[in-house]
């Protein structure tokens, strides 16, 4: 990968991307007050099993796909609608909503984004968060498995500093919860860009409960 586009990719990865994911727990938050998240351990196994079993299923190889079209200057709206579709609470759409409409807000801010790039987005209706993302990868010219693993270690990163903010983990915890995560991204990305499409999967029930019972919990810090 060339200086430029590793720039480019550590910048969409960085926390410092202005568009609120850190607002954001995805039912960790709900998770640690269940008692599900009390420690180390069970942190990293909550976080560890969405990445294998619902990001590396199917939000992974979605991704993959929307990096494809863009690519190819297809039309994202099937795969867009496909993503918002599988978000199984209105906590979870909300979220790849707004952070779609930020990405979009701020790439259209940027003077030297492509146009082309930027109206494939805002032809959308509704930009999912993964489409826009996809569509920065692409113009800036970041290839699959980087954009992928980039991706997946930002998800994991904010998944961390949630479990952080909410209480069960320290600095040097988190650190060590972040190495095991890194260490497992790498074959997901692997399986995520050879899954056929008719195998794409987020079945994770105990993820779906754990965001519903966020929207009612009384005392909470993420909006997800």
């Amino acid at each position: 990968m060339k200086l430029m586009q590793l720039s480019r990719l550590l910048q969409l990865a960085s926390p410092a991307l202005p568009v609120g994911a850190y607002t954001y727990s995805q039912g960790l938050e709900w998770a640690v007050e269940s008692g599900v998240i009390r420690d180390e351990a069970s942190a990293l196994q909550w976080i560890a099993d969405l990445l294998e079993w619902n990001l590396g299923r199917f939000e992974a190889p979605l991704l993959a796909r929307l990096l494809a079209a863009a690519r190819a200057a297809e039309d994202l709206a099937p795969l867009n609608e496909t993503f918002l579709a599988s978000r199984e609470t209105s906590e979870l759409r909300a979220e790849t909503v707004q952070m779609g409409y930020s990405m979009t807000r701020l790439l259209g801010e940027l003077e030297d984004f492509p146009r082309s790039a930027l109206d494939a987005l805002r032809s959308l209706d509704q930009p999912s968060f993964p489409a826009a993302w996809a569509c920065a990868a692409v113009a800036w010219e970041i290839d699959d498995e980087s954009a992928l693993t980039a991706y997946l270690w930002s998800w994991a990163e904010n998944q961390v500093m949630a479990a952080l903010k909410a209480g069960p983990l320290g600095q040097a915890a988190g650190q060590r919860v972040l190495l095991a995560l890194g260490e497992r991204i790498p074959p997901v990305v692997e399986h995520a860009l050879a899954l056929d499409a008719t195998e794409f999967s987020n079945f994770a029930p105990g993820f779906a409960i754990a965001c519903s019972r966020h929207e009612t919990q009384y005392s909470r810090l993420f909006r997800s």
